[in-house]
This record gives C-alpha cells, sequence and structure tokens, in this order.
C-alpha cells in the first residue's frame, strides 16, 4: 500500500470556516478575528467574560525520551482530542506553535501526522499569524536599545563585559552562536562579544507563554534583565523604557490562535517554547481559555517527560494554578527497542529481548507520573504496523504491574476512530480523585531544587555545580531570586546529561555548568551538559526538500 504524505493527507482536507470552528468552540463571534479563511486571533476579553465557568478536565500528553525512530506526541494529542469528540465529549487542544528551525532542520513539520494533524498545517508550520516573528522583534529592539544606550554614553554604567541579552532568530544557525558585533568604527556602535538564541529559547517567549494578560506581560518584560553595570547591579528592560514598545509589538502575539484538526475539532495553538532549553509548554492564555470553552481539554509539552511534563508542573501549573486531571505518556514499540540497543534500521523486526531491555525507560517516565507528581496516567501506544501481538502484550503486561492501563492509539492511520479507545481511558482517568503535588516546594533553594529533579525526575545521585554555576548561584541569592522555580536545560535523548545513556540509567551524577535569571519569565535557568540556545542544521536539513509549484503549493513540509 502507497502511504500519502503529512502534507498531502492535509491538502486533501476540506476545511470547515473559521467562524464555524469558533461557533464549535462556543466562541462569540465580538471575540474573534479572521487571519484569512482557516484561522483566528482570540482576544483574551474571552477569559475575563468567562471567568465564572467552571474549568474543563486538564490532560497533559506527554513521552518517552525521545529516539530517531519517533513518538508522536502532537499525533496523539490531536487524534485523541478527535477521539473525545466521537464518543461525545466537548473536547478541545492547546498546543505549542512550530519553531521554524526544526521545520527545515531534522524534524520537519510539527502540526501532526497522517489523519491526526491540525490544519492549515502549511500555515501553522510556517509564518502562521506572525507571532514568533513579532516576539522576535520585541527580543531584538531591546537588544538595540541596550547597544544604543551604551553608544549615547552610558549613563546606567552598564558593563559591556557582562551583557546577558542575546539577540534572536527563529532558524537553527549555529554560525550566530558566538560573534563579534559593533566593528566598523564609532559610529557603528561598541565592539563587543555577543550572539544569537533561537527565537523560541528567548525569554520573551518564555513571558508571552507564562503572562496572563497584556499588562502582566508588560511588567514582566519590564523585569527581565539584560546585563550588569560595572560596580555588579543588575540592569533591566525598565531601565532602559523599553518595556512599553515591546509590549506594542506583542499585543497582537498574545492572543492565542484558533485552528482545527483534520475533523474539525477546535484547537488553540499558541507560543512554544523548547523543552530542552526553555520550559516547553503553550501559552497559559491558551490553556485557561480552552479550559473555558471544553470539558476535556488537551494539552502537551515538548520532549519526554523528564524535560516538558517536569516544567508543565513545576513551573507552568505551579505559576498559573493549573491543576491538571490525567496524564497521557506516549511510546512506540521501535522507540522502546532503540533504548533496549537495536540499531534504527532493525526496529521494523520483532526483538523482545531489546523491547525488555528498553522498557524501563517507560516505565520510569510513569512511576516519575504516579509517584513524584501524585497524578494518574495512561500508557498510550503509538501503532505501527510492524508492531507484533507479542511485543504489545509485553508492554501491556510491564504496566499493569504498575497499576497502568495501556490503549492501542491508532490515530495516524484513523484518526478520530483510533483514539477512541485512549479517549475512553482519559475520562475514566479524569473521574478518579489525585493527589497532585509538585516535585519541590518554594521555600527550597536553588541548588535544592535542582537536586530534586536530579534525584526525583531523573533518577540521578545528585548534581553538581561546576565553572562559573557556583559564583553564579551565590549572586542570584544574593539577588533575591532564590525562591524561583528552576528550568533545567538538559539533552533530551537521555535522564541524564550525556545523550548517550540511553534507557533508564542510573549512578550518575547531573553536572550544572552555568546558572542564569529568567527574571520577567520568573525562573531561574540551570544549563547542563553541552546544552545549546542556538541549534545547528544537520547534514541534509529538511529544507533541500521542501519546494512550492506554480500554484503556491507547498510540498516536502513532512
Amino acid at each position: 500500500m502507497e502511504w500519502l504524505s503529512d502534507i498531502e493527507i492535509a491538502q486533501q482536507c476540506q476545511m470547515k470556516r473559521i467562524g464555524e470552528i469558533a461557533k464549535t468552540a462556543g466562541v462569540d463571534e465580538k471575540y474573534w478575528e479572521p487571519y484569512g479563511n482557516y484561522k483566528a486571533k482570540i482576544d483574551n476579553a474571552l477569559l475575563r467574560d468567562m471567568a465564572d465557568k467552571p474549568d474543563g478536565k486538564l490532560i497533559l500528553v506527554t513521552a518517552i525520551t525521545p529516539t530517531p525512530a519517533g513518538e508522536g506526541k502532537t499525533t496523539t494529542s490531536v487524534g485523541l482530542t478527535d477521539g473525545l469528540r466521537k464518543i461525545g465529549k466537548n473536547a478541545i487542544a492547546a498546543l505549542r506553535e512550530p519553531s521554524l528551525g526544526p521545520v527545515f532542520g531534522i524534524k520537519g513539520g510539527a502540526a501532526g501526522g497522517g489523519h491526526a494533524q491540525v490544519v492549515p498545517m502549511e500555515d501553522i508550520n510556517l509564518h502562521f499569524t506572525g507571532d514568533f516573528h513579532a516576539i522576535g522583534a520585541a527580543n531584538n529592539l531591546l537588544a538595540a536599545m541596550l547597544d544604543n544606550h551604551i553608544q549615547q554614553g552610558n549613563a546606567l554604567g552598564i558593563d559591556p563585559k557582562q551583557i546577558t541579552w542575546k539577540r534572536a532568530v527563529d532558524m537553527n544557525d549555529r554560525q550566530l552562536r558566538h560573534i563579534i558585533d559593533g566593528l566598523g568604527g564609532k559610529p557603528n556602535g561598541v565592539p563587543r562579544e555577543d550572539g544569537f538564541d533561537i527565537t523560541v529559547a528567548c525569554e520573551v517567549m518564555a513571558v508571552l507563554c507564562l503572562a496572563s494578560d497584556l499588562m502582566d506581560l508588560k511588567a514582566r518584560l519590564g523585569r527581565m534583565i539584560v546585563g550588569y553595570t560595572y560596580d555588579g547591579r543588575p540592569v533591566t528592560a525598565h531601565d532602559l523604557k523599553a518595556e512599553g514598545a515591546m509590549a506594542a509589538l506583542l499585543k497582537d502575539a498574545i492572543k492565542p490562535n484558533l485552528v482545527q484538526t483534520l475533523e474539525g475539532t477546535p484547537v488553540l495553538i499558541h507560543g512554544g517554547p523548547f523543552a530542552n532549553i526553555a520550559h516547553g509548554c503553550n501559552s497559559v492564555t491558551a490553556t485557561r481559555m480552552a479550559l473555558k470553552l471544553g470539558d476535556y481539554v488537551v494539552t502537551e509539552a515538548g520532549f519526554a517527560a523528564d524535560l516538558g511534563a517536569e516544567k508543565f508542573f513545576d513551573i507552568k501549573c505551579r505559576m498559573a494554578g493549573l491543576r491538571p486531571s490525567a496524564v497521557v505518556v506516549v511510546a512506540t514499540v521501535r522507540a522502546l527497542k532503540y533504548h533496549g540497543g537495536v540499531e534504527k534500521a532493525e526496529l521494523n523486526n520483532e526483538n523482545l529481548d531489546a523491547l525488555e531491555k528498553g522498557l524501563p525507560n517507560l516505565l520510569q517516565h510513569v512511576e516519575n507520573i504516579q509517584k513524584v507528581y501524585g497524578l494518574p496516567c495512561v500508557v498510550a501506544i503509538n501503532a505501527f504496523p510492524t508492531d507484533t501481538e507479542a511485543e504489545l502484550h509485553m508492554v501491556e503486561e510491564k504496566c499493569r504491574a504498575l497499576g497502568v492501563n495501556v490503549a492501542l492509539s491508532e490515530v495516524w492511520a484513523k484518526g478520530g476512530e483510533g483514539g477512541m479507545a485512549l479517549a475512553e481511558e482519559v475520562v475514566r482517568l479524569c473521574q478518579q480523585p489525585n493527589d497532585f503535588h509538585f516535585c519541590y516546594e518554594d521555600s527550597l533553594s536553588i541548588a535544592e531544587k535542582i537536586n530534586a529533579i536530579a534525584r526525583k525526575v531523573y533518577h540521578a545521585d545528585g548534581a553538581d555545580l561546576v565553572g562559573n554555576a557556583s559564583k553564579q548561584l551565590k549572586q542570584l541569592e544574593a539577588l533575591g531570586f532564590g525562591s524561583l522555580p528552576v528550568c533545567m536545560a538538559k539533552t533530551q535523548y537521555s535522564f541524564s546529561d550525556d545523550p548517550t545513556k540511553l534507557g533508564a540509567p542510573r549512578d550518575f551524577r547531573i553536572s550544572v555548568r552555568n546558572l542564569k535569571v529568567a527574571a520577567g519569565a520568573g525562573f531561574v535557568v540551570a544549563l547542563t551538559g553541552d546544552i545549546m540556545t542556538m541549534p545547528g542544521l544537520p547534514k541534509s536539513p529538511a529544507a533541500e526538500r521542501i519546494d512550492v509549484d506554480e500554484n503556491g503549493v507547498i510540498s516536502g513540509l513532512f
């Protein structure tokens, strides 16, 4: 059988006009602003006007540690939401916007897959409604105002060697990681070391995704630290009088975007910080809005549960007062065999020994959800045609030993119909009481919080502050940031900070080499291993296979 590509399936979809989707979602016409025929911005006034309406049930979709075999988290999120609709539930999804970096790099499109996608797929994967461009522009406006302040006399006494604010571009461009700018003489600025972050790693992205409204956004922007003076005092965007103009650039970007699945289910897509170098969740605004509109809200967090889910719970839920009802952990038999030592080329062959060796990775994520966070969960096996009955039975047997059900998810091939069994189990879990709690308390020190995540979530022996991290810790605590939650920047490919340690490793320690505060976002970033905030393109980037014809039809996105 010849399978259609994701983009070919999406292009065959007869989309509904966005007004019809808004009506399905329960959004009155006065709250939505169309961006063409199939996209709309939703005014945040909707949240204020629906404040008295009870929230729906919040379901997080997370996954096992990623592999080249893929897990299908967004695909499962979309298919589950369609599946909930098929069993008669008022469901809506709240998802992240894709970054252009991965779209043109390794991953390709990120709007779901097969018959479980959000559309218009091409728009969502490319410029969409311009949110990321606005975020990059706001970030770079602050950078320009910072350097201009120094050029115009430096009244604040900013030390050019202690500037922490970087420029941003939403592209994987390793050439921009470390640069020297301001060259060419006095009219062109002060020469200094500089660099770029990918837009999804910049603090403006995190601020937008954690802000409750436009005024909160502006206040958070003003608190962002851009560098330090010669005598060690922090300099903020407010000191540079930049937050007003930045908020003006972001006044539309803070509004969630409404789109639809292939089956016409409403989806809010808004914001998209990476989970390995940022907090990995869609915006608080979109999630809160979805909870007012739907009885069941499906959201996702980036990469595996040790990254995205941990930050969803310990940062987003903590700050926004959200309380999840259930968790879905997505796995594939192929990926589990990879964790058991099978090479990618051999993953389609039945191998029960390798599957058994790889299963501890899944079981550790499941146990973390249950014991560290006190939430019920279901394992969703994202089905592949090569999965055998014996392999599926082994996964089910091992999970049931932990008191966790397993549901076969066939949403890639069947859409919502293939997600009905998963939807039924999710509804059952949502009806159960839970003991949701965080991995650590606010009262702990920064070092204690890092160690709590390392020991409880990663199952490490502990964490060590190396290099400049010890000095930075003292500085951050002296400045009053010791009570903030921690955002761990760590490889997505392992529970450890070493991407080669697959499965569920033991007898290792986490090395934190750098600490910095995101004062506007409201967390401390702990950088481990070789994690970078500006990825590079692979040897054969996806961009080489993306094209457009004379009719404007795009191909090769996935």
